[in-house]
């Protein structure tokens, strides 16, 4: 790969930016915090002092009409994630965008051929794909050591509802729990199954002191051979976020599925045959890991492990999740809805 660092802006001063994603591009040899905007000038120059970034704009079409950012990273509200995805591909940018994507499948597609028409790529911030232990979980299920999968059970629940004011909390903004950290458990089980659900059934709270927001929700995703996935998610609830897959003969456990941090938090462990096994993994910064990755696509051309079809797939399942929750039905996926998209950029 080239020594040149890429050069990335950053898109609003959104928490998950400023806490995690930043701090991830400056550990990388591979790319740099350039730029950051904000429709408030003063706020943006603020968190570019607090960050060591080195330009910072009053307004969103300033950071796209400079030449020099290579790459554009979108951590805003997710009912503005296609409006400046779309336009960041316009501007020539490679993007990296929230989860999730957008707020439909249909918007997700929109976004996708975009991309695709301006010639950039394009990532959504699942960030936790990238780190090296579900590499290392995918691998002890193919080794068989527990077995045929029978079922996974997942979950990420944290507890912000005091807060009202949050962009969580707002309904057409695309707030809501399953949008929020429903997501993870739901793309977790594609990737470590390998294939799409069948049919979703979602039962979920919807909180009138919230907008009327899913504050807190349950499903069941079927996928083929009887596999399903077990999830909850919620943000009025006590924090966890486990990830457990069972088989016929042993079980993963995974206490810490998609947060990491603290020395040994990313570890899991193996039960199997009468033994339980804790299994170490790197600690690594699993947002430098998502930026390396799309940078290194952007550079040498090497594919992405996931695709833009990826997110419209994912879109399609979250659409099926609120329309269950919302109706109190079971969603059938029909197969077409289950065919691979390809708006990658190859």
């Amino acid at each position: 790969m080239s020594n040149k660092k890429l050069k990335w802006g950053i898109l609003g001063c959104a928490g998950i930016a400023k806490r995690a994603v930043i701090p991830g591009l400056h550990l990388s040899e591979w790319n740099e915090a350039a730029a950051i905007a904000s429709r408030d000038g003063d706020k943006a120059k603020r968190t570019a002092e607090e960050l060591n970034i080195g330009k910072a704009y009053g307004s969103y079409e300033e950071l796209l009409a400079d030449d020099s950012i290579d790459v554009v990273y979108i951590p805003l509200p997710n009912h503005l994630h296609k409006e400046w995805t779309i336009r960041a591909a316009e501007a020539g940018k490679h993007i990296l965008c929230e989860k999730p994507l957008a707020l439909t499948a249909k918007e997700a597609e929109e976004m996708a051929e975009a991309a695709a028409k301006a010639g950039v790529l394009l990532s959504e911030a699942f960030m936790y794909r990238y780190h090296p232990r579900y590499d290392m979980i995918r691998d002890v299920i193919a080794g068989g050591e527990i077995g045929e999968i029978r079922g996974i059970r997942s979950a990420f629940t944290f507890n912000n509802a005091a807060n009202k004011g949050n962009v969580r909390y707002r309904k057409e903004w695309g707030g809501g729990s399953i949008y929020d950290v429903g997501c993870y458990p739901i793309t977790a089980a594609r990737l470590l199954l390998g294939n799409e659900p069948e049919a979703v059934t979602v039962q979920a709270f919807f909180s009138e002191e919230h907008d009327g927001v899913d504050m807190m929700a349950a499903g069941l995703l079927e996928f083929e051979g009887n596999v399903s996935l077990q999830f909850d998610c919620g943000m009025w609830a006590a924090f966890r976020n486990p990830l457990e897959v069972l088989g016929t003969d042993g079980v993963i456990e995974v206490p810490s599925a998609f947060v990491t941090g603290a020395p040994g938090s990313a570890n899991f462990f193996v039960s199997a045959r009468g033994e339980r096994r804790e299994v170490e993994v790197p600690d690594v910064n699993q947002y430098t890991l998502q930026a390396d990755h799309l940078s290194q696509a952007i550079v040498n051309g090497t594919p992405l492990k996931y695709e833009p079809s990826d997110a419209v797939l994912n879109m399609k399942i979250i659409d099926a999740c609120l329309q269950s929750a919302r109706e109190r039905v079971r969603i059938t996926l029909l197969r077409e809805e289950k065919e691979r998209f390809d708006y990658g950029i190859h």
